[in-house]
Parts: C-alpha cells; structure tokens; sequence
C-alpha cells in the first residue's frame, strides 16, 4: 500500500489530501461513503474517522465511539452543512437512537445516490483488491425502493414484564429486537400484517418459545413458517389456522432443523415465482435460498443471459445452481446445461423443477438437455474440472465466499497446459455476485493468471436502502 491511501475496514480506499484545514475545531468535512454507509471524514492530522450517519459532502461533528491508533469511530452528533443527496428516511423506525431498527442503513440517502455508492464500491473493489478494470461499467439494475422485500427472517419474543410480543428485526448494534409496527421494505400487506401478528402470538401458550417467523412471498402465496421449540397444542395450532384465513396466508411449522419445515395443513395453491421472459415457473419451499427482490431478479437473469450470449450449439455450466434460477432459463437458450451445486438434496429439487417445467412446455418449446450433479464447489480442482468436460460458456452465482477453488482450478489449467489433455476453458464467463470483495478477489485470478479480460460489470440494486451490494461481471478470453 503507498503512502497516498489508505485502507479503510471495509475495503475502500480514499485520498489522504482531502482534509480541510480551514473548518473549525470539532467539525469535519465528510468525504466519501464506504460500504458500510459510514460516512469517511480525516481529521487535521490525517487521521481517519468513519461516521454513522453522515453522508458525502457534509459538515458534521462526531460522537467517537471506537478510537484506534489509525482510525475513529462514531456517530454523527451535529449536521452544519447538509449534503443535497440527504433526504426524510421512509420508516418511522430508522435512525441512530437506542432502539432504532437495524435493517436498513442507507434510507436517510437518496435512492440513487445510494445505487452510485454501491457502484463506486464495486469498482474500489475490483481495482484495489484485484487490480481488475472493467472495459465498460454497465447500467446498474434498479427496481421499487419499498415492498421489495419477498424474504425475511423475523425475530420474536415475548416480553413478560410488558405482557406484550416484539416480532421484527434486530435494533441497531443490539440483540435486541426493535418495536416494529410497520416495515415499508417488506410487501403492504406483509407490513399491515405484523401488529396482527403480534396480537396472534401473545394469544399463543407457546409464546415463550416461539423465537422466529420466516416470510416468504411467491407471486401469490405468502408462506409464514413458525419456529417452535415445543410441540404447539391444538388451541394454538386453531389461532393459526383462524389467522391464516383472515390474512390469506400459508402457516408452515418448523420443530427443529430447516429440513423438518412442514405445512400446518396440507392443501392450497403451491408456493412459487416466474420468470416470464423465459416462460418458467419455480416452485419453491419457504426455507430454500431464492432472491429477496422478485423484481430485480427477473431483470437480473435476463441480463445475465443476454451478457452470457448462450447457442443452440453450446454447452454452458452453471455452477452454484441452486434451485435452477438460471439453469432453467439458459436451458430456453443453450444446446446443452451441466447445474452444478454443493447439496444433493438442492441437486433433487432442481431436477424437479426442470421436469415440472419441461412437461408444462411442451416438446415445441422443449428445454435443452440438463443434468443436474452436487458437488464441493470449494474444493475443485484441476482435474474436476477437466472430468466435467469442456463448455462454451460459464454462469457462475456463488455464495458470499465466491469461486475461490473454482476461479484457482480454471487459472492452474491456463498456467499448465499438461493437465488439460484435450479440455478448452470456455470463452465467456457471467460472475454474478453477492460480495463485491469476493468477486474482486476472482476477478484478479481469472485476469491474471486465466488469461481473461474483464469485459463488463456493474451493480444490482437488489437491496434498497441497505449497504449490500449485489454485482455482476463478465469475462472473456483474451
């Protein structure tokens, strides 16, 4: 690292030159935004100070709460000049105060300052920790700033000494959960749901060990699954059922594990969501990973596909498959799909779902062939690699951990030409990703040591008001 930049926690960096001696003692002129959406001030030192609350461009004075040897922490006390990209947060439950919701950081900014944000993370990213420069920057995908929210994982708990339920997110820097009445980045009718839902639970004998409710929206269920650390008696089970009429709601149950989510009664419409570009439907189960954001998603996959650029002709791999979210749709394209994912019981699902909608297609729309195979995606190696065969394209989605092994396996073959023993690496590579940090780090092998250029890449505003940054990149052989 030079002397003329610094590293910041999250990964940024910025210029050293940009304090300004001529502000009075204690106010600070913020300079950037990190990935944290901390605002980022320098002392007349030089010495760094992230602060919560503050936006680019502001005077602000900062209440520390963390001091280091190299930077400070805090939160924002005073606002003397007021950046232009502030604006009036769209939920009564956000803010710096004791007590605060903690799910949404970035409210009190502009929508689309937010996404240039994340944009500029994305880029500090793929210079800084893979020494990667995309030749074009894409247009970041955008969608509705509230109601997005399709997935949620809410905690509950009674309060005996209040007789009342809290059900909502963690407050901020707590463990305890905020006192939310309403939630405007979760779906209306979710939102007007959650002072029933408490009223419901408080009614409840197991209220006292009913820690969590999971939400989970298809384009028109809304699964609730209720975790339960005792069997629920019959009366209980009654207030559920009673609740799920009035609200049209799905109750599952979960006594234990992931896998022992089941439905309170069986019956009803089946809990799914399309991708009507690609004329595919995908049923899924409360529990499984699907996007949060059923908008974007739909606008992602299209994109990815575009940029993936599949033939009749080709076979494409998709690796970290899941339940074929964009397996299925290459399959509308491709000539050939390998899906490739870490569970076998993920791996089952997929292959339902690709059966489920090749019967519904129709041999005149038929989809291309598709295998589906589980594999430990962080554990590849050169040799996996050359077994699974040569493919035209690669779609690869990881977890936040990236394609490490996998990114390491394509740049050993390119550096060993012995080991290929007749296997091509493909020609074009669509990286989506939840961590632009990750994504950097992949990037800088399969630019410099793969023998790929990145093309493309840009952000995907798939959580509005957060600081998450979802991205996507493309490579091609040089």
């Amino acid at each position: 690292m030079s002397e003329q930049e610094i590293s910041t926690p999250s990964g940024l960096t910025e210029s050293p030159h940009l304090v300004d001696p001529d502000l009075p003692e204690g106010w600070l002129r913020v300079n950037a935004l990190d990935i944290d959406a901390q605002g980022i001030a320098r002392r007349p030192d030089g010495k760094v100070v992230f602060i919560e609350g503050a936006l680019p461009y502001e005077v602000v004075s900062v209440q520390v709460g963390r001091k280091k040897n190299s930077f400070e922490q805090g939160t924002v006390s005073e606002i003397y000049t007021e950046s232009s990209q502030r604006v009036r947060p769209g939920c009564p439950h956000f803010g710096l105060h004791a007590g605060a919701c903690g799910g949404c950081k970035m409210q009190h900014l502009e929508v689309s300052a937010q996404v240039a944000a994340k944009q500029r993370v994305l880029e500090d990213n793929l210079w800084h920790l893979g020494k990667v420069k995309a030749d074009i920057m894409l247009r970041p995908i955008e969608g509705p700033a509230w109601g997005y929210r399709h997935r949620a994982r809410l905690s509950v708990r009674y309060v005996i000494k209040k007789g009342e339920v809290l059900i909502g997110f963690h407050e901020r820097k707590s463990r305890y959960i905020a006192d939310m009445k309403v939630c405007p980045v979760l779906p209306a009718h979710v939102s007007k749901m959650l002072l029933p839902l408490r009223e419901l639970i408080g009614k409840m004998a197991a209220r006292e060990t009913l820690p969590q409710v999971e939400l989970a929206c298809g384009d028109h269920v809304t699964a609730l699954v209720l975790r339960h650390l005792e069997p629920l008696a019959e009366a209980d089970k009654a207030l559920l059922r009673s609740f799920a009429a009035e609200h049209a709601v799905q109750w599952w149950l979960q006594p234990k594990g992931p896998d022992t989510v089941h439905l309170l009664d069986e019956g009803g419409a089946q809990l799914a969501y399309g991708l009507p570009d690609f004329g595919i439907n995908m049923p899924f189960r409360p529990t499984d990973f699907t996007q949060v954001n059923p908008f974007i998603n739909r606008v992602l996959v299209a994109r990815a596909l575009r940029l993936l650029q599949a033939q009749k002709n080709e076979r494409v791999i998709d690796w970290f498959c899941g339940l074929g979210n964009f397996t299925l749709p290459i399959a509308t394209q491709a000539g050939q799909v390998l899906g490739i994912e870490g569970a076998e019981t993920l791996v089952a699902r997929s292959r339902e779902n690709y059966a489920r909608n090749q019967a519904e297609r129709g041999a005149e729309a038929a989809l291309a062939p598709t295998q589906f195979v589980a594999r430990n995606l962080f554990e590849m190696t050169p040799e996996m690699l050359v077994a699974d065969g040569t493919a035209d394209k690669w779609l690869v989605d990881p977890p936040r951990e990236g394609a490490f092994a996998l990114s390491k396996a394509l740049a050993e073959l390119h550096e060993n030409h012995d080991l290929r023993k007749g296997w091509k690496p493909p020609q074009r590579i669509v990286y989506v990703s939840c961590n632009p940090a990750t994504l950097a780090r992949d990037a800088g092998l399969l630019v410099h040591r793969a023998g790929y250029r990145c093309l493309s890449a840009g952000v995907i505003n798939m959580f509005a008001h957060t600081a998450h940054v979802e991205s996507m990149a493309v490579f091609e052989l040089a």
